[in-house]
């Protein structure tokens, strides 16, 4: 690997960098953090946002992985997009058998890289789309792809097993029955391939990206606020076999029982309000990253070596719950968190002084290299 010098490289997206870094540690807050619902005040809401959010911004984020590698603002053609689509095809294929390795450790982490392999893959016909097309291509799939979800899962089409015992049936959890389907998690892909095909480096786009956030937040959590609590949904929902999981507002716990299951924008719920609300949110962290980095910032420099290097921490982190399983450990969990974040931090800074691109993203760059060839 080539030993970096200075800043990244000139035309790199800082801004994206550093929100990467916070998904990163929202998911290390969700994974190995305090629960939410027992810490209470400003830390237990700042926890909760964590939850469903970060994982939405993790996809949000992989599609504009997905435009910068095909030309960014504008598509490329010809050879140039052939070697792409090449390149993209083979991340995800190792990706998704990272991610099955993961998997297979047992630990308590839903690992999204498989998923994230699988959102590349789908993503490949889409990409000589400009942003105007991605994102009506995104809206409309929050709209159809929960309801879609709904009447695939009520009809009883695929298998509910957390265990899946087939390959058809890891098919279907990656695309409609996991933890992150790809049935509603690619209009998050595909708005950040939207998101990836602008120019987010002035001032007037960056506050048109946050009105907008603002506006989809406020339409998902909002607008199921109003259908539950507002327009009869809740009475409905608590009248389902499942009504104490509902109650809790438990992740993921909505059946398939009940119309009024898609009515929540609990995470991972799979709903069209909680799509809205978490691209909402994943685009306010974007306008506000590219924001902040827009002028040197020191203190933003430990969390944008993380972004840089996503992937190797990711993987890093359930390595590291698998081999000291902190659901056993007698630590605080916010101590367990700090000492995750603190630790993955320092690591990626110090290796971003040396180094380009993290361990493993290196030997996926190295991986495609075959890409080169295509003609």
């Amino acid at each position: 690997m080539r030993a970096q010098r200075g800043d990244p490289r000139p035309g790199r997206l800082v801004g994206i960098d550093l929100a990467r870094g916070l998904a990163v540690f929202g998911m290390y807050a969700a994974h190995v953090g305090p629960d939410p619902e027992t810490e209470g005040g400003v830390l237990g809401a700042v926890l909760q946002l964590a939850h469903g959010r970060s994982s939405a911004l993790f996809a949000v984020l992989a599609g504009v992985s997905v435009a910068i590698l095909t030309g960014r603002t504008e598509p490329v053609s010809g050879r140039d997009r052939r070697q792409a689509m090449t390149r993209i095809a083979i991340r995800a294929v190792i990706l998704v058998v990272l991610g099955i390795a993961l998997a297979l450790l047992d630990t308590s982490v839903a690992v999204i890289i498989p998923y994230y392999g699988v959102y590349f893959l789908l993503a490949l016909p889409l990409v000589r789309l400009r942003a105007r097309a991605l994102a009506v291509l995104a809206a409309v799939f929050a709209v159809v792809g929960p309801q879609l979800s709904f009447a695939i899962r009520f009809a009883g089409a695929v298998p509910q097993t957390e265990t899946p015992d087939t390959v058809v049936d890891g098919i279907a959890e990656l695309l409609v029955s996991g933890t992150y389907p790809a049935i509603t998690w690619m209009p998050f892909v595909i708005a950040g391939m939207a998101l990836g095909r602008i120019d987010i480096s002035t001032a007037p786009v960056l506050r048109r990206i946050a009105w907008l956030g603002t506006v989809l937040l406020l339409a998902g959590y909002g607008g199921s606020w109003l259908a539950l609590n507002v327009f009869g949904g809740r009475a409905a929902l608590l009248a389902s076999p499942h009504a104490a999981a509902v109650a809790a507002s438990e992740p993921g716990a909505v059946s398939t029982d009940s119309l009024a299951g898609l009515l929540v924008a609990t995470p991972h719920s799979g709903t069209t309000f909680e799509v809205l609300g978490a691209l909402g949110c994943a685009l306010l962290v974007v306008a506000g990253a590219t924001w902040l980095t827009r002028k040197p910032r020191v203190l933003l420099v430990p969390v944008i070596a993380v972004g840089r290097m996503s992937l190797s921490a990711y993987v890093g982190h359930v390595l590291a719950m698998w081999l000291l399983d902190p659901e056993t450990m007698s630590t605080p969990p916010l101590l367990v968190l700090l000492g995750f974040v603190l630790t993955t931090a320092a690591l990626a800074t110090l290796w971003s002084r040396a180094f380009r691109r993290g361990p493993l993203e290196h030997l996926l760059y190295l991986a495609t290299t075959p890409a080169r060839l295509i003609r």
